[in-house]
């Protein structure tokens, strides 16, 4: 039996397994790819010690950290439940080819992060990967010279309109909010150093007050309705739609305490309402979804969990 299980394999599971290494504890980590939403972002600036660095390269320095330290990672597996049995738990996994696989353990800390949020209008699923993508980081450059709408009002829509300006020939921003001060600007939720960055750069067009209907194409994506301030349809014609409008958190696969958004609800040592189970990161009710933070829990629910271990008796 395990003493831990570690599930998922970005910032709060990476920095998790390290502190658990360090104790030597008897231990392993499961994750459908080392990095995860890390490895989607743009231009990192707040990782104390790096002044800027690509989201996708800072993932890899976490990941070779991990494996600096001879950790087991079973990558490429998707946990599907965490069943308690007496003082102990059973993590039940898939992978793609429909293997199973389980895992007994002590404790488990959930560090399975966030998933983007789906617009929900016609033409979406249709052209997913055919024009329609959720990484503007990943799929920005195929989109060199040619027309692309970002859709969203925080930060990630943010700082995706901006690379997007810096590859294509015309870039266009969607946002929800009108522009005003008590929506700052038409990005409530953005920082206003990226916001104005952007709302400079003269080849991309913000739409405010806009609501996406619709995303229309024929092999691929051709344009996208939206239905502006006013309530009047209008198209535009574009090659590639960026959706950015939030995130959802991974917390499926167990059945404990969770709030309205579905994100597990922790206390200050990262203790779910299931003893022995620990959650840490993005897919927490943690206030600030922030790279940092998230490798903040990541040490608190490996050394609470060490804590329990040190305590355990079936």
């Amino acid at each position: 039996m395990l003493d831990l299980l570690i599930i998922g394999g970005s910032a709060a599971g990476c920095n998790a397994a390290i502190y658990a290494a360090r104790r030597k504890l008897n231990f392993e980590m499961i994750t459908s790819d080392v990095g995860g939403e890390v490895a989607m972002s743009g231009v990192v600036q707040n990782w104390l010690g790096e002044l800027a660095i690509n989201g996708f390269a800072l993932s890899q320095k976490f990941a070779n950290h991990v494996r600096s330290y001879d950790v087991k990672i079973d990558e490429g597996w998707w946990v599907e439940k965490i069943i308690q049995e007496k003082r102990h738990h059973t993590v039940v996994a898939k992978n793609g080819a429909g293997e199973e696989k389980k895992w007994e353990t002590k404790t488990v800390i959930i560090a399975t992060g966030i998933h983007p949020r789906k617009l929900d209008v016609p033409g979406e699923k249709e052209f997913d990967r055919k024009g329609v993508t959720y990484c503007s980081v990943c799929d920005g450059p195929l989109y060199k010279n040619k027309v692309t709408v970002t859709i969203g009002a925080g930060n990630s829509a943010l700082e995706s309109a901006l690379m997007m300006s810096g590859i294509a020939k015309k870039a266009y921003l969607l946002t929800k909010y009108t522009d005003t001060i008590e929506n700052k600007g038409g990005f409530p939720k953005g920082e206003n150093i990226i916001a104005d960055k952007v709302k400079a750069r003269k080849n991309l067009e913000i739409i405010y007050g806009a609501i996406t209907t619709e995303i229309v194409g024929d092999k691929r994506v051709t344009g996208l309705k939206y239905k502006d301030n006013d309530g009047k349809k209008q198209t535009i014609t574009v090659d590639g739609v960026m959706v950015h409008v939030g995130m959802v958190p991974n917390s499926l696969l167990i059945d404990c305490e969770k709030d309205k958004l579905g994100q597990i609800i922790v206390n200050e040592k990262c203790q779910t309402s299931i003893p022995g189970i620990y959650a840490a990161g993005d897919v927490t009710n943690v206030p600030f979804k922030q790279i940092g933070i998230a490798a903040g829990q990541g040490i608190i629910s490996s050394l609470a969990a060490i804590e329990y271990v040190n305590r355990w008796r079936e």
